[in-house]
Formats: C-alpha cells, sequence, structure tokens
C-alpha cells in the first residue's frame, strides 16, 4: 500500500471511529441537482419580491443559500436558452438560436450539433452519474440532439416542446422508449404529466444516492397550458382570487381544449387563469421541497448542490398576465424580449458548509457561466468553447473575474441583438431588416427599468457595442437573421 493510501485509510479510519456516519460523503464529489423553471419570472419568487404568490420552499432554499441579483438566462426563449446552458455558450456561438419543430418531423426540435460539448458529458468526465427529468428541446429521438447523444444517462419526460404545451399528453419519453400515460388519450385529463416526472426525479435520487450524481430537471411548470389538477391548492387558489376574466383562445372551444377538436400546440381554455398559475408556481415550489427532503431522508443532503433558475422572462400565452402578478419584477420586457425581464431571472444556490447561509451578490452572471462553474466543482476541464466564466469564486466568497461583457441575440419578431458592459445595456431591434439599426443604450445602474435611452450622449460606448454585436455573433446555417439571407 502506499503513502497516498495509508493516509486515506487512517482518515477513514479516523472518520468512523469518530461515529460520523456520512464520512462517504464527505469524501466523493458533491452531488449536483439543476432546477430550470420555464417561463418563470424574475418577480415570481416571494424571495424574489412576489406579493400574490407563496413560496416557502424555494425561500427556504434561498435563506439556506446564496441569491443571485443579476442572473442571466441564454436567450428569452426555450430552445436557445437550454443550449446556452448547455453547451456553456452565448446564442451567438451556440447551436440552436432559436425555436421551431425539426422539417418532416412530428415531434421533436431542430437538433443540438453533435460536436457540441455538453454540460452533461463534463460530468461524465469526471465521473457522475446524469439524468434529466422534464423537458428538453434540443433535438428529436435519436438525432445528435437527443439527450442520451449528449451525455445523459437517462431521461424521462417531453422530448419535444410542443408536446411540452399540454399537461395531459398521452405519452411521454423513457429514453428512446415511449411511455403512454395512463388515462390520457387527447381527449381525457387523468394523469398529470408534471407530477410523473417529479416522482421519476425522486427515484433517480434514491437510485444514485452512493454516487455522485449530476441531476438536470428542465421541469415544465409554469408554462402555458395553464391547467392543474382539481385539488385542494387550486381551490384555495380559486377562493383567493375569486372571479376571474376567463381565458377562451382565439375561438372559444375550437383547437384548445382536450377533446375531438384538440390542437397540441394550442392551449386549453381556462376559466380561472389567475388561480391556475398561482397553482402552478405553488406546485413548482413544493415540488422543490420534495427534493430537498428526499435529499435529508437520504442522507445526502449536506454534499449536495442545489441550483435553481429559469429558462426566461415570464410568458403572456393561455391566459398568463405577468402584470397582473409583476411577474417581471418591475423591469421591462418579458418573454421574446432582450430587455431585461425577458431575461434577467431568478437564481439560488445552496451548497451547506460552502455556501454562505443567507446571501445576496450582485455578481453579474449567464446561463454559460454554469458550465465552467461545475466543472471547477467536479474537477473537470471546461471545454475550451465556452463563453463562461466560473462564478465559484462568489460561492465560496472570494475573489471573482468578471466578463468584459454579456451578448444575446434572438431571431424572432424581426430579430433583435443585447449586449450588457459593466452596467451599460445595449439593445438593437428590428436587426433582419437593418445589422445597423440602431442601439438603445440604457445605465442599468440608475435605470433597471431601461426607461431612459441615452444612446445619444455616449456614442463612444454606443460604438464599442455596436463592434461587440458583430464580433460575437457567429453565422449559423440553420438560425440566420434575414439580412444574412439578402
Amino acid at each position: 500500500m502506499n503513502l497516498g493510501m495509508k493516509i486515506y485509510s487512517l482518515v477513514l479510519s479516523a472518520f468512523l471511529l469518530a461515529g460520523f456516519n456520512n464520512c462517504i460523503y464527505a469524501q466523493q464529489k458533491p452531488n449536483i441537482i439543476y432546477i430550470l423553471a420555464d417561463d418563470l419570472g424574475y418577480g415570481d419568487l416571494s424571495c424574489y419580491g412576489q406579493q400574490k404568490i407563496s413560496t416557502p420552499n424555494l425561500d427556504k432554499l434561498a435563506s439556506q443559500g446564496m441569491q443571485f441579483m443579476q442572473h442571466y438566462a441564454g436567450a428569452p426563449v426555450c430552445a436557445p436558452s437550454r443550449s446556452s446552458l448547455m453547451s456553456g455558450q452565448h446564442t451567438g456561438h451556440t447551436s440552436i438560436r432559436g425555436n421551431g419543430i425539426e422539417k418532416g418531423m412530428d415531434e421533436g426540435q431542430v437538433p443540438m450539433s453533435g460536436n457540441t460539448i455538453t454540460l452533461a458529458e463534463v460530468m461524465k468526465s469526471a465521473g457522475y452519474k446524469t439524468g434529466a427529468f422534464g423537458k428538453w428541446g434540443l433535438g428529436y429521438i435519436g438525432s445528435e440532439g437527443d439527450p442520451n447523444n449528449q451525455g445523459f444517462d437517462e431521461f424521462y419526460g417531453y422530448n419535444c416542446q410542443t408536446v411540452a404545451h399540454r399537461y395531459y399528453p398521452d405519452h411521454l419519453w423513457h429514453n428512446n422508449q415511449k411511455v403512454m400515460l395512463t388515462g390520457n388519450d387527447w381527449k381525457h385529463t387523468v394523469t398529470y404529466s408534471a407530477d410523473v416526472i417529479q416522482e421519476k426525479a425522486l427515484n433517480f435520487l434514491t437510485e444514485n444516492k452512493d454516487k455522485p450524481f449530476f441531476m438536470y430537471y428542465p421541469t415544465t411548470l409554469p408554462h402555458a397550458e395553464l391547467i392543474v389538477p382539481d385539488d385542494d391548492t387550486f381551490k384555495q387558489q380559486v377562493a383567493k382570487f375569486g372571479t376571474e376574466k376567463p381565458f377562451a383562445g382565439k375561438k372559444r372551444g375550437e383547437g384548445f381544449d382536450y377533446g375531438e377538436n384538440l390542437v397540441i400546440k394550442d392551449y386549453t381554455t381556462q376559466k380561472n387563469p389567475h388561480a391556475t398559475f398561482a397553482s402552478m408556481v405553488i406546485r413548482l415550489d413544493k415540488y422543490v421541497g420534495e427534493v430537498m427532503a428526499k435529499l435529508k431522508e437520504l442522507g445526502i443532503e449536506n454534499n449536495t448542490i442545489i441550483m435553481f433558475s429559469s429558462d426566461n422572462g415570464p410568458h403572456s400565452e393561455g391566459g398568463g398576465d405577468p402584470s397582473f402578478f409583476n411577474s417581471n419584477g418591475n423591469l421591462r420586457g418579458i418573454k421574446r424580449d432582450v430587455y431585461e425581464g425577458g431575461i434577467r431571472e431568478p437564481m439560488i444556490v445552496k451548497w451547506p458548509a460552502k455556501v454562505k447561509s443567507g446571501t445576496k451578490t450582485e455578481n453579474v452572471s449567464a446561463f454559460w457561466d454554469v458550465m465552467p462553474t461545475l466543472a471547477a466543482v467536479a474537477n473537470a476541464k471546461t471545454p475550451k468553447e465556452s463563453d463562461g466564466i466560473s462564478f465559484l469564486p462568489t460561492l465560496l466568497g472570494k475573489n471573482q473575474k468578471v466578463h468584459d461583457y454579456l451578448y444575446w441575440e434572438f431571431h424572432e419578431r424581426g430579430g433583435s441583438q443585447a449586449v450588457r458592459i459593466g452596467n451599460w445595456k445595449g439593445i438593437r431591434v428590428n436587426v433582419s431588416d437593418n445589422n445597423n439599426a440602431p442601439i438603445e443604450l440604457y445605465d442599468l445602474s440608475t435605470d433597471s427599468k431601461e426607461e431612459k435611452n441615452i444612446a445619444n450622449s455616449h456614442p463612444d460606448i454606443v460604438a464599442n457595442i455596436a463592434k461587440i454585436m458583430q464580433e460575437a455573433h457567429k453565422e449559423n446555417d440553420r438560425f440566420r437573421f434575414d439580412y444574412e439571407m439578402k
């Protein structure tokens, strides 16, 4: 036995003799759980100022960890934001930059490039068991973007984000196997998909409690459609919010409700949209509480990092009402905007004995920083293609390296780009018509609501932002601004 092994044996024996029954967890790398909400706004949690919905479990998570006050999603919509998270790249570089079904496919989005080194692959290289539970949206089953081909040992949930518009689908996927849901046939609403996905995620924790694991949990809550089981929580919210203006859809009862005329990509009608949305956020909070309780039950909570965020700003589809709930936290814009309300997200990190409880940070970070952060935690190598900077120093209370700039691009609604440099925020809209369109400029230190465009007063800063917008955008044949195709 070499010296290193002798020292390890002596230390291990000492812990055992001292009665530390959980010493094995102190010796292994920390488990990591990353929970990603869907269309949850910056202001939708009570620990971020929400007044009409209570989120006690997420508030507890924040009280036991660190809240990031200036954390950004990868994009203002689902697929490119998730691609940014998985690839560690901003949307000027990552392979998926927009939503959309793959041509010729009934189910599944354009696949993430097989050349992408994903967060899951980085964690596998460090010896982690990897699992994803929820909504994928980065490549149809069997494609190079299939989660099993992008580093995940196990996947359960929706492969297709369009099908994920519905909470009572007839099927989900377990790896490449279609799993039919009891009682659901697109006409009847028996099995609530989010509950099934939660059960599978908790099972993954139990099955892997004795080894390091990375669990990516991209829940569908609280994305539209707005619908929940008729349980006590829903009844309480109906009583709380009282009589509401129903969401009727484009044509009442046609192509929305479950039944013969259902159109999957659309949303069900809803008599109580406010009560339903609140119930969905409460359900999400309940799920987080169950994850925390499971870790405690398994004896691994002290060696598990929990991270929580959202993929983009709040939605207004299906009866969603971000103005009523102040879901964007008084920021400008919602989903599909590159203004703060469309991309700034809640972010909470709990890491017992490492992250100081009840702390907040103003460190400016984004989805593409998650990969280098977790790579540093796992003692793995960050791919050279990553645009991220590890925020592990922030978590540990040490000096933090900061970004020269953050960059976003969005390929819908005429195209838009955004750059943040320090407290300066530059935004260009209608990029597809004119890649030299005027740039709006805001000073977030005094104008977090982006109300006062001061571009005319700072031409040097605007010129620098214009240069970054040009350099940070790498052309992508599958996702091109209209001007690139002219």
